[in-house]
């Protein structure tokens, strides 16, 4: 049983009341399809709403704590203090076109000791992570070396070993987003090898996944840290490993990111240094 700490339940209260007016919009959304207007508007409200929501939550429990926020965009705390890292819609994409597949997540990165991480940033490790599903009420969350759980299960990623056998998330390039040439090159090597390749469209919950032991591996580019800092920490706590394109592994992996068990990390990264050489 897990035992849950003052940071997660503040982090849960947050993501449970955001998620609740998230699935009340989402059905509007729904009926928003056969209008000539779109539900674009009304979904950009909802995000901004969730937002809001989480941004009070959030400030009345650690009022000195700075926020990183995919709508309202930084605001400084305490630099003495950790700060929040927030995405309100994680999938904002689907919820759009009223599919029931998008989180909340919310993360802490605590200050870089000494004031400066390896690579100059101010800000250290990420101590804390949720992800929250609205639809499916399903809570992911992780605490640095307190392990990650759902709800009260406690998760581990899979133990496949070998590409034939494995389920594979990936982000698609889209919207001059992202490097289409370079998917594409990665997908035509790893296609045939796997079991399978799925774009579920949230960074945030595929992380999830993998902790979870849904997916075996990830991969994906140009993400901000709002869509990985929590996912990253969910994937690390429950044995996996996340490193980017390079090998490296930084406290959030956001440019590239590539997550997968202890098996199937050093395959992913082999191949898609190969593909990155060759291209």
């Amino acid at each position: 049983m897990a035992v849950v700490s003052g940071l997660i339940r503040v982090m849960e209260r947050a993501a449970r009341k955001a998620g609740t007016r998230l699935r009340r919009d989402f059905g509007e959304v729904e009926h928003l399809q056969v209008s000539r207007k779109g539900p674009s508007d009304f979904v950009s409200k909802a995000d901004q709403a969730a937002e809001r929501t989480i941004y009070d939550e959030l400030r009345n429990a650690r009022p000195d704590w700075g926020f990183v926020m995919e709508e309202g965009g930084t605001i400084e705390g305490d630099p003495a203090k950790p700060r929040w890292i927030v995405d309100p819609l994680d999938g904002t994409t689907n919820f759009l076109h009223g599919i029931a597949h998008f989180a909340i997540s919310i993360a802490v990165q605590e200050p870089a000791p000494g004031g400066k991480a390896a690579d100059g940033s101010p800000w250290g490790d990420v101590i804390a992570g949720l992800v929250y599903q609205p639809i499916t009420d399903e809570s992911f969350w992780a605490e640095k070396t307190r392990g990650a759980w759902l709800q009260d299960r406690r998760l581990r990623v899979s133990a496949r070993r070998s590409f034939d056998e494995a389920l594979i998330g990936t982000g698609i390039p889209f919207a001059n987003r992202g490097d289409a040439d370079q998917w594409t090159r990665i997908y035509h090597e790893l296609g045939p090898r796997v079991a399978g390749i799925r774009r579920n469209g949230a960074a945030a919950l595929d992380l999830a996944w993998v902790a979870a032991g849904r997916f075996d591996g990830f991969w994906e580019t140009d993400l901000a840290i709002w869509d990985s800092a929590a996912g990253c920490l969910l994937v690390r706590e429950a044995g996996g490993f996340v490193s980017d394109f390079r090998g490296r592994s930084p406290a959030i992996c956001a440019d590239s990111v590539i997550a997968a068990n202890d098996a199937l990390h050093p395959k992913l990264l082999k191949l898609i240094g190969g593909v990155n050489k060759a291209g």
